[in-house]
């Protein structure tokens, strides 16, 4: 293990919130300069000022789903620093109608265009400077629903998550003789502001039984410190008190006829 990552250039999205920034977090903690990016303003710069009084960090405005943007941003990056060691792609959303009942094409599109679309972006945008380097992680954040698909989740969201996996194995397969290896990170029900998108948003005693941001934090600070020879190909992390095992779930409600 690498306990510092002094040097090292990471590029999280959804780095505002949640995940990205619990994962940020650690990393700028390591040592390592970190670039958030994200869609809202206020969002990263909150987000920026919690980071830069721990370490040395940035924050960019980027919509993954802007596949000019998001090479944009990495050329940003590379000019400014030379290299990007690690990239983290925690920017993610569902739909809050997200059942076939109530889907719609459009809310389909926005899911399919940042979970799945955005992700590959940002993946083909840093390849080459991590080829040239002759080294890099990639982390994509998928999810359980990944694995298991749910009701709860709906299908655009596992769809696109489960996709996920295929992404990050075709990274190591295609990208391992250069260096370079992805990890699909797949956590269970995680206390995050996505939980308020739900149909019906867990309570404050459940949010807390669920992973919390922190702890997801260390899963990434973790595959950031493993040594360059090792690949995490899947981290799959649930709560103790699993619902999924449980089937106490919330459910969305039928549709209206």
């Amino acid at each position: 293990m690498q306990d510092s990552l002094k040097g090292q250039v990471a590029w999280i999205t959804g780095g505002g919130s949640g995940i990205g920034l619990a994962g940020a977090i650690e990393l700028v903690k390591a040592g390592a300069h970190v670039v958030i990016s994200g869609r809202n303003i206020a969002t990263n710069a909150a987000a920026l000022a919690q980071l830069q009084a721990l370490g040395s960090a940035e924050s960019v405005l980027l919509d993954v789903a802007d596949k000019h943007a998001v090479k944009a941003v990495a050329q940003q990056i590379l000019a400014a620093h030379g290299r990007i060691d690690i990239l983290v792609n925690s920017a993610g959303i569902n739909a809050t109608k997200r059942n076939f009942d109530v889907l719609t094409t459009d809310a389909w599109d926005d899911v399919v265009n940042i979970n799945l679309n955005g992700l590959f972006y940002c993946v083909h945008a840093v390849l080459p400077a991590m080829r040239a380097q002759t080294g890099g992680l990639i982390v994509n954040v998928s999810s359980w629903a990944g694995l298991y698909a749910s009701k709860l989740t709906g299908p655009a969201y596992n769809a696109t998550k489960r996709a996920v996996l295929a992404l990050s194995e075709s990274i190591n397969m295609e990208e391992c003789a250069h260096g370079i290896r992805a990890t699909s990170l797949l956590p269970g029900e995680v206390a995050t502001p996505i939980m308020e998108k739900r149909p019906v948003p867990p309570t404050k005693e459940t949010r807390e039984r669920m992973v919390q941001t922190e702890d997801m934090g260390r899963a990434i600070l973790f595959l950031a410190q493993m040594p360059a020879r090792a690949c995490i190909n899947e981290l799959v992390i649930s709560p103790t008190h699993n619902r999924f095992y449980l089937g106490g779930l919330e459910t969305p409600p039928p549709a209206k006829p």
